[in-house]
């Protein structure tokens, strides 16, 4: 298999995440979307990272699908429950998780690649609403409880800890270890897992 991507996207760090958790073999071809020489259309219409180009050569892309099937491929460090509920229940956290992301890169594209004349302030700040309020449920849905689902490590973590990485990366004015100390508890546990530790954006 082979990965497509940047060291800096959360998505692609949580699929680069998740193969190290499965101890999955791939080669990881960087990519940069915004650059003028970019082929990443080739492999993906949408022009997006990340990218999983399977052994038969056919593309698989949106972090969320590519998650989910890499949890399939073997039984090492099941990140995904079987059924039901609690099934459900991580695929909400990483959807949220994967939201905060998603408002972020929003409002940093706005503020760095449009001409300053063209910037709209409120698209900004209604971007920043979203992000602050994502923050705000995590860690009440996080509660004291050690891991985003109950006692046990899932996907979830993998999609919080991500993101909040990119946010320490992107947007360190956003205190939000200060604003909520159990998030900054889990993301410094998880800090400690050497896929973590091997994927910190840069």
């Amino acid at each position: 298999m082979k990965l497509i991507g940047s060291i800096g996207s959360p998505y692609v760090r949580k699929v680069r995440v998740v193969l190290a958790e499965k101890k999955l073999d791939y080669d990881f071809e960087l990519e940069n979307v915004w650059g003028f020489d970019t082929a990443i259309h080739l492999s993906n219409p949408l022009g997006k990272v990340p990218c999983l180009i399977m052994e038969d050569g056919s593309p698989m892309y949106d972090s969320r699908v590519i998650a989910e099937y890499l949890d399939t491929l073997t039984p090492v460090c099941k990140l995904l429950p079987p059924h039901g509920r609690d099934r459900a229940d991580v695929k909400v956290w990483q959807a949220l998780s994967d939201g905060v992301a998603e408002a972020a890169i929003l409002a940093r594209l706005e503020k760095t690649l449009r001409p300053a004349e063209q910037q709209s302030a409120a698209w900004v700040e209604r971007q920043m609403c979203k992000v602050h309020a994502g923050l705000a449920v995590m860690s009440a849905n996080l509660g004291e409880s050690p891991f985003c689902k109950g006692n046990h490590y899932t996907l979830a973590d993998v999609a919080v800890g991500c993101t909040l990485g990119w946010l320490l990366f992107r947007f360190p004015e956003i205190d939000w270890r200060g604003d909520y100390a159990n998030l900054a508890r889990l993301f410094d546990k998880l800090s400690e897992r050497p896929s973590f530790k091997d994927t910190v954006p840069q």
